[in-house]
């Protein structure tokens, strides 16, 4: 007789793989009708002027880091700062805002989740759960700076643990107005797997956090509508507009230099 070593591993029956292909055909199926929703008539996303323009965003950033460039020292104290990253990007996106911010003195870290691939209740946990570690550890409330989704991220997690958050800064964010006043959306809900109109998080975007908020937007952003990056008075505290790219203001030196100017300033 042969005889077992290790462990017996156990079998996967015909009926059984059947039954997961199937549950997976539905997935497919389901997504692709996420993906393929009509835009409601009301919802305008940029231009595909703008969306093409998209393409620039190397060359901006070669043009901007070889302009003259004062370096602006830091007046106010070195403070934490986590970065959060845009949808489906992950946090090396953010590495030249980081390494502008940790020369300017501030102590930088990532959300520590990798992609963002959307938001999920176990996700969101994870993520204020690790906010509220690290300004126990730090002694202090920490500075959020979110790209795009991580922006509605970290305006929810603000929301939930204000004690733990000093300053919430959004750069294209789609925090106002229809969530399908932009050009992600369909991308979103394939990926994703659920509506915009409902998420696992940020019900209520629109709602200002009870910490001060900025909202960096763009007149050439070409992927979320700038009025949804803006918002509206009582959505936020202050709007500052950035010449750049969507895909610009995880990298562009105006923007580096912006945040550092803000934080500095709270």
């Amino acid at each position: 007789m042969a005889m077992m070593t290790g462990q017996q591993q156990p079998t996967v029956s015909n009926g059984q793989v059947l039954a997961r292909l199937s549950m997976l055909r539905d997935e497919i199926v389901r997504r692709r009708a996420l993906a393929f929703e009509p835009r409601p008539s009301g919802a305008r996303g940029p231009a595909w002027e703008r969306l093409l323009g998209e393409l620039r965003t190397p060359i901006e950033h070669w043009q901007a880091a070889h302009r003259p460039r004062v370096v602006e020292p830091l007046h106010g104290p070195s403070r934490p700062v986590m970065l959060l990253p845009g949808f489906g990007t992950h946090p090396a996106r953010m590495k030249p805002l980081a390494r502008a911010l940790q020369d300017a003195g501030h102590r930088v870290s990532d959300w520590g989740l990798g992609f963002n691939f959307g938001p999920s209740e176990e996700r969101f946990d994870r993520l204020c759960e690790r906010v509220v570690t690290m300004a126990r550890k730090e002694g202090e409330p920490l500075v959020l700076v979110g790209w795009s989704l991580g922006g509605i991220f970290a305006r929810e997690v603000a929301r939930a643990h204000p004690e733990s958050v000093r300053l919430v800064i959004t750069m294209g964010s789609p925090f106002s107005g229809d969530r399908r006043a932009n050009n992600a959306w369909r991308a979103y809900q394939l990926i994703a797997g659920h509506s915009v109109d409902s998420p696992p998080i940020g019900r209520d975007m629109a709602v200002k956090p009870p910490v001060p908020t900025v909202a960096l937007w763009s007149p050439r952003d070409g992927i979320i509508s700038p009025r949804s990056a803006c918002g509206r008075k009582g959505e936020r505290d202050l709007a500052v507009p950035m010449r750049c790219t969507h895909l610009g203001f995880a990298a562009h030196p105006d923007v580096a230099a912006m945040v550092n100017r803000l934080i500095d300033a709270w």
